[in-house]
């Protein structure tokens, strides 16, 4: 949460993801809002290379986050997705890219989804680009809010491509990866 509450102090963060700055406790009541609502997902982007490799703590391993929310009660099979790729040196790396291929690949498999929007801020050129190169298709510009909206409906064909472009992917729980602290990996 602290690493969290860091990015979200940046301006430039604040303006991409359309985000007001917290206080540190407002921040540690939305992350709990995370873990205990139904209607949101959220995943933390690590760069595995340093993560794996121990080089550092979990927290300095944080790049990102990828969510879902599945806000629509007329339609569960609808998830909201949102990336953030709040570290810039990883930006333009394909992060935001594998990241939200996992996340709706994830969506597809565990949750049943086939149709995903996207609301992104009008300047934010790259963030609209990667999704349309997703097959994400612009659907609304609110000029209101600023934003466009994009959309996926997962087809079959869709999702056959979506789940070869994540078929490397071999799910763990964060507890099966991690050895509790202070005990050595032998």
């Amino acid at each position: 949460v602290d690493r969290y509450h860091e990015w979200m102090q940046s301006e430039e963060l604040q303006r991409l993801t359309a985000s007001e700055p917290l206080s540190l406790e407002q921040e540690y009541e939305m992350q709990r809002s995370w873990r205990d609502d139904a209607d949101k997902c959220t995943f933390i982007v690590l760069d595995a290379e340093r993560w794996c490799g121990q080089a550092c703590a979990d927290q300095d391993c944080m790049v990102g986050d990828v969510n879902l929310f599945l806000t629509d009660a007329e339609d569960p099979t609808l998830g909201e997705i949102e990336i953030m790729i709040a570290e810039p040196g990883y930006r333009g790396r394909g992060f935001g890219k594998e990241a939200t291929l996992l996340m709706m690949s994830y969506g597809v498999r565990n949750l049943g989804l086939t149709k995903f929007e996207a609301k992104i801020g009008q300047e934010n050129e790259a963030s609209i680009c990667m999704f349309k190169k997703l097959h994400f298709k612009e659907v609304a510009v609110n000029s209101v809010f600023q934003e466009v909206t994009l959309r996926l409906d997962v087809s079959n064909q869709e999702r056959r491509w979506l789940l070869e472009q994540t078929n490397y992917v071999e799910e763990k729980s964060y507890v099966e990866l991690k050895p509790p602290a202070g005990v050595l990996e032998t």
